[in-house]
């Protein structure tokens, strides 16, 4: 985002006498004054420069003040403009600011009015500037454009989040711990038309079972001990907005009844109270269990599974997407490096092989852990093998080059897959997503036999 610059101000008058009155006191209280006498030259500056605010008299010889105005919001938007007036009307006052005006003021004006309301405007434009560029940033943060992957898997996951984000539906994000369900669930969420509203996130897991009804539904005052004075639940906060409920395996049958109502209902009694509330919110849920085992063994509701199994994402685990890693890893040694302010350049051929060949139990979240951790302690501008799981059990005796590693991976993936089609190679090349001559020109660079796996059993 440019940063604009706070004391350059446009000022658009058809009277030079007035022109030079407003510039000569705008100059000495340090702000840089650009004047135009018609909408022609106004508009011309705008095109060309950036400033912090614009004054506008609303009588031009050619025009009106509010037309020059909305041609500058065309060019700028969230410019802020006072329209200056010597006529005073309520109705032309009302029009301006209806039309996107800061505010205005009466010629003759006051000078120290005229400063306080730049004043005031200059700095709602710095803090409007500064929301705007900490959304953006979220928005290139959580965006699923923007979430490292390159197998086939993960780009199968945000294929789907795309085409379901922009719908109401309720979605069910299932995976193992470190999966990443919270940020696939925020780019949901700010890619949907429910981005400029609440993101509202709840581990159940967390929630000890006799506070997590409060927390969802919140209490009134007296409701039980403690309850000293009324509480806004996580569902009235989400509003209009996204809920997320991650770990809802974890939840109680009681609760679940009472989220299922929600769901069925679009509303929710908050604890101690006789009055239901409406919602609108999206659901999102997750969960590292086997929801269909835990409602066949009687821990999970059914209706409420189905409730929720609307659209279901299965995450997969950091060792079924191994070519993800190399671009995982790169991309987290720069955010980190960045926040730690360490210059380090890269990582290591043999230490992008201890991350390839390792099983990542933990998934995404422990590989964030191990570069942090590598990022930390290193001294060098290049993250070394030695530092690089030290305490985990690696085969580094049989370490291979970056290339050999990754060609290997890629032999044994289209083995895999002739063995699994029994040497089918249209099936196999369905299976991998490749045209059939593309997967056959594999099987060639391989050195592989189609007919040798019909045989196999």
């Amino acid at each position: 985002m440019t940063i604009l610059p706070l004391k350059k101000i446009l000022v658009i008058d058809d009277d030079e006498n007035y022109l030079k009155l407003i510039s000569m006191r705008l100059e000495l209280s340090g702000y840089d004054v650009v004047t135009a006498r018609s909408e022609v030259e106004a508009i011309a500056r705008a095109q060309k420069e950036f400033f912090a605010l614009a004054i506008v008299d609303l009588r031009l010889d050619r025009t009106d003040g509010i037309s020059v105005m909305e041609e500058i919001h065309s060019i700028n938007p969230y410019l802020p403009i006072i329209i200056l007036t010597a006529h005073g009307s309520i109705e032309s006052a009302v029009e301006a600011t209806k039309k996107g005006a800061f505010n205005f003021l009466n010629k003759p004006f006051d000078s120290e009015a005229l400063l306080l309301q730049i004043e005031k405007a200059v700095e709602n434009h710095r803090l409007a500037s500064e929301v705007r560029r900490l959304e953006e940033l979220l928005n290139e943060k959580y965006d699923f454009k923007n979430i490292v992957a390159r197998s086939e898997k993960m780009r199968r996951v945000l294929d789907l989040v795309s085409r379901i984000a922009p719908t109401d539906s309720t979605v069910y994000i299932s995976g193992e711990s470190g999966t990443g369900k919270e940020l696939i669930a925020k780019a949901i969420h700010l890619a949907s038309g429910r981005k400029d509203h609440p993101f509202v996130a709840l581990n159940c897991a967390a929630i000890p079972e006799a506070l997590l009804e409060s927390e969802l539904f919140g209490h009134e005052k007296g409701s039980f001990t403690d309850a000293r004075q009324s509480h806004k639940g996580m569902f009235a906060q989400a509003h209009t907005g996204t809920i997320f409920l991650d770990e809802i395996g974890d939840m109680s049958l009681s609760t679940q009844a009472k989220l299922l109502r929600v769901l069925q209902e679009k509303q929710f009694y908050p604890v101690g109270s006789g009055r239901a509330l409406d919602v609108d919110v999206r659901v999102i849920a997750a969960t590292n269990k086997d929801l269909k085992a835990m409602v066949k063994d009687g821990f999970f509701r059914e209706d409420l599974f189905y409730r929720i199994h609307v659209v279901p994402i299965e995450l997969p685990p950091l060792r079924e997407r191994k070519e993800d890693v190399p671009l995982l890893a790169e991309h987290f040694l720069m955010e980190i490096s960045r926040r730690m302010k360490k210059d380090i350049k890269g990582i290591s051929a043999m230490a992008m092989q201890k991350l390839m060949l390792y099983d990542w139990p933990g998934n995404v979240r422990e590989l964030v852990n191990t570069i942090e951790r590598a990022v930390a302690i290193t001294r060098d501008d290049i993250i070394g093998e030695e530092i690089i799981l030290p305490a985990k059990d690696c085969p580094v005796e049989s370490l291979k080059p970056y290339k050999e590693a990754v060609e290997d991976f890629k032999r044994g993936y289209v083995v895999r897959l002739l063995e699994f089609t029994k040497g089918n190679v249209s099936r196999a090349a369905d299976l991998a997503e490749k045209y059939r001559a593309d997967f056959y020109n594999l099987v060639k660079k391989y050195d592989l036999k189609p007919e040798d796996f019909k045989k196999s059993r």
